[in-house]
């Protein structure tokens, strides 16, 4: 019997049948090479620093598909990706609506901007759900506009007009075509993130999310009168309350959407309340296509271009950190090509979205809590989402119909989602062999790090506004620091050589679960 290299050996499983169990090194999945079932198909899984392949035969595999590959009915289908919609909706339409105003466009114009950041991220979500050649993670990963880019926009359009939002998107273009280039090597990145390093950004993602629940909790605009008043509040809890229990109480599909019945119900009882705006039905219109360059073509100036450039780093870093949490989540662990294929999804729809008048695309961490959280994790149910996006960005009426959902009511059901991500990150951290090494210490001083901008807001004020954009980001800042010191305490200087020759890695770093 051939055994190439490591140690092979026969064991049998509870049917009675023979396996073949390889030691493999970490992070490889080879094909046995034994007699038995040579290239059939095979799953690695994780067994501390090595991993056990562990052979099935092709009439097993072939009529399964992973969870994130299956198609569910048309109604499943469409229910379950509004529910996405309606996660993101708020987080898609807020950075137009902040960015309009702040560079001097009226209302209408204001509006066909938030249509276009509708319509621009449902053409991301279907690069990164379905994607094409070597573009897409193909996961259930939903993009829209980053509010990275929120305050330098905000900065590089001020008071500008039409020519503002010009310069903003040529900017973008830039800065995402760089990107696009960079990112075979941006991916390389992902073997410094093991699970001390996934479990606290995924950790800080949920907790960063949260202040944004609140927000919404509040009413959304602390300038309002109305802003934190008891109805708001109650409001929140209410749907709050309403999600958990049809959490609880419901089974099947019906408790995988609880979310989006935990809305319609705040909705309903919201409306006779007055905390609902039907004007925007009214005002809205029927048809509406983001015409190509509506603002005027790019235009393209240095410091403008250096700031967005600053900022797809940042979205960038965060993208990766995002698609590690969901592979975990998903159980289909984000390896180097996938990473690759995410980050151009990410550049490419950015770098499209200014033809369509949209702004920077990145992932949204919001809906990974959702896919936490009804177990549902087909890639086509976002696919399905981002379909509605589209539709969505050119019938303005039915933007406006999810639109009626009230900040409050999104608020209660955001810290329901936004809390299982920071569970998910929990539970990663639970993996990470804290007790070895100074691996608590990277964990403490991340998280610490990371907190700055969540805790104290003003904390950086006196930094130039240019280094704010990564400092203002308690996910960039935490994920910095956490890479850094994994690097300082488990790799520099800790490498070994193996029987076979080969360097071994740091114990912080073990094998990932890998599907062919």
């Amino acid at each position: 019997m051939p055994t190439g290299s490591g140690t092979v050996a026969f064991r049998t499983t509870g049917l009675g049948d023979p396996v073949c169990a390889r030691r493999i090194k970490s992070n490889d999945c080879i094909t046995c090479t034994t007699s038995m079932t040579p290239m059939s198909p095979m799953t690695c899984y994780p067994t501390g620093g090595t991993a056990v392949a562990a052979h099935t035969s092709t009439a097993e595999t072939s009529d399964r598909k992973h969870p994130v590959d299956e198609t569910l009915p048309p109604f499943k289908m469409f229910t379950t990706g509004l529910q996405h919609v309606a996660a993101m909706y708020a987080g898609v339409v807020a950075p137009p609506m902040i960015v309009g105003p702040a560079v001097g466009l009226d209302a209408k114009d204001t509006a066909f901007l938030m249509g276009a950041s509708l319509f621009t991220a449902g053409i991301a979500t279907l690069l990164q759900t379905l994607g094409f050649w070597r573009v897409g993670a193909r996961l259930p990963f939903v993009n829209g506009v980053s509010f990275a880019g929120v305050t330098p926009m905000v900065a590089i359009g001020r008071d500008r007009g039409y020519d503002g939002i010009a310069v903003i998107f040529g900017a973008i273009i830039v800065a995402s075509v760089l990107g696009f280039v960079l990112t075979p090597y941006f991916s390389k990145l992902v073997r410094f993130f093991p699970p001390v390093v996934t479990g606290t950004v995924i950790t800080l993602i949920g907790v960063s999310l949260l202040p944004v629940a609140f927000n919404w909790s509040q009413g959304g605009n602390p300038a309002a009168d109305d802003y934190g008043s008891m109805k708001n509040i109650g409001m929140a809890a209410l749907t709050f309350v309403v999600v958990l229990a049809l959490r609880k109480l419901l089974r099947g599909f019906l408790q995988q959407i609880a979310i989006l019945l935990g809305l319609v119900v705040g909705t309903l009882v919201a409306l006779p309340l007055g905390m609902t705006n039907l004007d925007a039905i009214k005002d809205a219109g029927l048809v509406g296509f983001p015409t190509p360059f509506h603002f005027g073509a790019p235009q393209f100036e240095i410091a403008a271009i250096v700031s967005m450039c600053i900022v797809m780093l940042v979205c960038m870093t965060e993208s990766t950190a995002d698609m590690l949490a969901l592979g975990r989540i998903v159980e289909r662990p984000a390896d180097e090509r996938t990473i690759e294929g995410g980050l151009r999804a990410d550049t490419l729809g950015s770098a499209v979205s200014p033809l369509f008048n949209g702004f920077m695309c990145s992932a949204f961490a919001q809906n990974i809590g959702l896919v936490a959280m009804t177990k549902v994790r087909s890639r086509f149910v976002v696919a399905a989402g981002g379909g509605i996006l589209i539709l969505l960005g050119l019938c303005p009426v039915a933007a406006s119909v999810i639109a009626l959902v009230p900040l409050p009511v999104l608020g209660g059901a955001g810290i329901v989602l936004f809390g299982t991500v920071a569970s998910s990150g929990i539970q990663t951290l639970a993996t990470a062999a804290l007790e070895k090494g100074e691996n608590a210490l990277i964990v403490a001083a991340a998280v610490g790090v990371g907190l700055i901008p969540i805790a104290a807001p003003e904390f950086y004020h006196a930094f130039p506004e240019d280094l704010l954009v990564v400092l203002d980001s308690g996910i960039s800042t935490g994920c910095i620091v956490a890479i850094a010191l994994n690097l300082a305490f488990n790799h520099l200087g800790k490498r070994s050589t193996s029987p076979q020759g080969a360097a071994s890695e740091p114990d912080t770093v073990p094998a990932q679960a890998a599907v062919h």
